[in-house]
């Protein structure tokens, strides 16, 4: 029977820690929605950005991006941000679509403009420019350094 007891609160004490580790793990990864509102951006590319990425202002994390498809009349990327409410953005914000390095993820970010009317839930970002491809700006470097040095031989 004593045997029987200490499995049993052995068993109970594995199962707390595991709830309290996902408890934990679901609080750090902000994986809830925010009470923030949303707002819309257009891209011909996102180049690599996905739902859950960072929208950041200034280096400061401020909302996440919740969804992205193809507007079918433009043809153009069309990307939901969830911005934090406590952040207004002047109606004449920016947004681009940065990389963390060559390695890194996207993110959005976003520079606000002087405007003093600010976007209402649902408006879309006017000014937007799009990703920068990694991949091929260094393809471009390495076949325009190659074919800038001529024949390789040397005349002598």
């Amino acid at each position: 029977m004593h045997r029987n007891l200490i499995e049993t609160l052995l068993g109970a004490v594995v199962l707390g820690v595991a709830g309290l580790f996902l408890a934990f793990a679901y609080t750090t990864a902000d994986l809830g929605r925010s009470g923030g509102y949303e707002v819309n951006a257009e891209f011909t590319t996102v180049g690599g950005l996905k739902v859950g990425n960072d929208v950041r202002m200034a280096g400061i994390k401020v909302g996440t991006v919740v969804d992205q498809h193809l507007n079918p009349q433009t043809y153009l990327a069309r990307v939901t941000l969830s911005i934090d409410s406590s952040v207004q953005l002047p109606a004449d914000t920016s947004a681009t679509i940065s990389s963390e390095g060559l390695l890194g993820g996207n993110y959005v970010d976003l520079a606000p403009g002087g405007d003093p009317n600010m976007l209402k839930p649902g408006e879309k970002i006017q000014y937007t420019q799009d990703a920068v491809d990694m991949v091929q700006l260094l393809s471009r470097f390495i076949f325009a350094t190659g074919s800038a040095g001529g024949d390789g031989a040397s005349k002598q």
